[in-house]
Order: structure tokens, then C-alpha cells, then sequence
């Protein structure tokens, strides 16, 4: 049997879990790069039976799948994964399983990144490595507005974090109910008013038809100009032409962005050129604890494919 493993950037995969079992009953082959073309998709998937992918890089449409015909088990880390063609998979008779997420890791990087542009982190620690002081001055947190955009399993988090910090919370979503809002003790607006009233902004929403370019041009032109927007989402949620426009105009005083509509984030790309975003590469769940769930499950499910007994399978 001979199974992939996709999207190892950091040739972690292999470390993060004991794949022992699997090692001695199968041929492991680990790639570092993601490649999107379905033609060299095909051309180096063929071989496997077996595929564990890191939640949406590679694209697994099924016009793909269908020309995989070695192919029986796709492991995605998470519960979910758009990149996979779930229809196109069970036509082909490929098994889908997934792993727990958890749902600590991102809301603590959002407030990395809040925290990073309310106090200008980087270019303060830029000062200092080039022999200067002081270049700027901070916003505190407490006592300031943060406008959560999804108030779901990670955006309720981010409300808690908000609170030990003092600051005033409102949230909006299409469907974000006043019941949700009082659990949580944030207040419920609307789209309008949280743009208008919050100095940060932080996205927590799926991407779907309803979320692409949910924040453009005329929701910049809504926000304070001193206010910063923080997405580690995924990137199509925002119009990444509007934003650059925006932070170029001062709309808004700047934004942490760690998710963007195509990754890896091209290096030539403007985002990059921007100094008034702060970038970090996709990073909301990358941390040694989740790894460790991702790959020890990806191990697990595959075990449990193997003795015919799959588990926490995707449909």
C-alpha cells in the first residue's frame, strides 16, 4: 500500500505522530510543496491508495478523482474540507475521514495579531534592531471596541479573550441570533454599525457564495480610519485590491491578515509590499498541539480503514 502525505511545508508531519504501524505495512512518500495543475496532480498522485491532506491546500475536485483510480482513502486533517470534492469521492468508492480541530489556536493568534498592530510590534522591534527607540504610539486594548464578524465556535472564543481584556464586544453575522449574543454577553449589531463603532474588526466566518468579498471597498469606506481589521478566516473573504487600496488611502490604519486567496502567498505579491499590514502565513492552527491531533488521528483513521472499520468519515 502506498500513501501520500500532501502540503508537509514544514517537515512535521512524520515527527507530530508515531507512524510506526503504518511504516511497516506501507510505503510513506511526503511532499513539501502544493502544486494545484490537475495534469501534475495526476502525475504524482496516481500511484497512492491512500492521500492525507492538509485541510484545503490541495484541491481534490472530482474530475480529479476520477482519474485517480488507485485512490481509496482521502485523510483530511479537520471535520471539514472544501478542497475535496465529497460527491466526486463517493462516486470513485473513496472513503473520506477527518480529525479533530481544535478551537483554541486561532482566536489566540487573532489577538497576537490584534495585539501586534495595536501596540506596532514590528516596526518598534525594527526600531530596535537598527539602533533606534520609540518610533510610535499604542492603542489600548481596554476599553476599546472589537466588532467580531461570526460569532461561531472560534468567534465566541475570540469574545472571551476580548473580555478578559476589557474591551466592549459586538458581533454581526446574516444569521447570528440575539439568543447567541446574550450567551455570550456581546452585543448584536449590524453589519453598518459594527463597521462604523469598532476600532478592531476580526473575521471568523466559513467561506462560501454568501462570504466572498464580504468586506470590499464601501465596507472600508464604513470603518474609522483608525481602526484595524484583522482576518484569519481564509483570504476571499475580503477584496484583497479594495484592502491594499484602503490601507494605501488610510481608510482604515492598517490590518493582520493570515489567510489570502491563494497560498503559498506568491512572493512577489503586493500584499507584501504593504507596510501597513501585518502578514503572518497562514498560521491560525499551526501549533505543536494541533499537529499532534491532526497527524496522531490522520495515523489513527487510516489504522482503522485498514481493519474496515473507518472512522469519523465525511459524507
Amino acid at each position: 500500500m502506498k500513501i501520500a502525505i500532501l502540503d508537509d511545508y514544514q517537515n512535521l508531519a512524520l515527527q507530530s505522530a508515531d507512524w510506526s504501524e503504518l511504516q511497516k505495512q506501507a510505503e510513506i512518500t511526503v511532499f513539501h510543496d502544493t502544486i494545484t495543475n490537475e495534469d501534475d496532480l495526476v502525475a504524482r498522485l496516481s500511484p497512492f491508495d491512500v492521500l492525507c491532506i492538509m485541510r484545503e491546500r490541495t484541491p481534490l475536485p472530482g474530475s480529479l478523482l476520477d482519474r485517480l483510480s488507485n485512490l481509496k482513502l482521502i485523510v483530511t486533517t479537520g471535520k471539514r474540507n472544501d478542497a475535496i470534492d465529497i460527491e466526486g469521492a463517493t462516486r470513485n468508492g473513496i472513503t473520506v475521514c477527518g480529525t479533530e480541530s481544535p478551537s483554541t489556536a486561532t482566536p489566540e493568534l487573532t489577538f497576537a495579531l490584534i495585539l501586534g498592530l495595536a501596540r506596532g510590534i514590528v516596526p518598534e522591534n525594527a526600531s530596535m534592531q537598527h539602533g533606534g527607540w520609540q518610533i510610535g504610539l499604542g492603542q489600548d486594548l481596554a476599553g476599546s471596541t472589537l466588532g467580531i464578524i461570526g460569532l461561531g465556535r472560534l468567534g465566541g472564543k475570540v469574545a472571551q479573550i476580548a473580555k478578559a481584556f476589557d474591551m466592549n464586544v459586538m458581533a454581526w453575522s446574516e444569521n447570528l441570533t440575539a439568543e447567541r449574543c446574550a450567551e455570550l454577553g456581546v452585543q448584536k449589531a449590524g453589519k453598518d454599525e459594527l463597521l462604523a463603532k469598532s476600532d478592531f474588526i476580526t473575521i471568523h466566518q466559513r467561506l462560501s457564495d454568501r462570504t466572498v468579498n464580504l468586506i470590499s471597498q464601501v465596507d472600508f469606506e464604513k470603518m474609522k480610519p483608525s481602526a484595524f481589521l484583522v482576518n484569519t478566516s481564509r483570504g476571499p473573504i475580503i477584496n484583497v485590491n479594495d484592502l491594499l487600496d484602503a490601507t494605501n488611502k488610510g481608510l482604515i490604519a492598517g490590518a493582520g491578515i493570515d489567510v489570502y486567496d491563494q497560498e503559498p502567498l506568491p512572493a512577489d505579491h503586493p500584499l507584501r509590499k504593504s507596510d501597513r499590514l501585518l502578514l503572518t502565513p497562514h498560521l491560525g492552527y499551526v501549533t505543536r498541539e494541533t499537529w499532534k491531533i491532526f497527524y496522531g488521528q490522520t495515523v489513527d483513521a487510516i489504522l482503522a480503514w485498514m481493519d474496515k472499520a473507518p472512522i469519523r468519515v465525511i459524507t
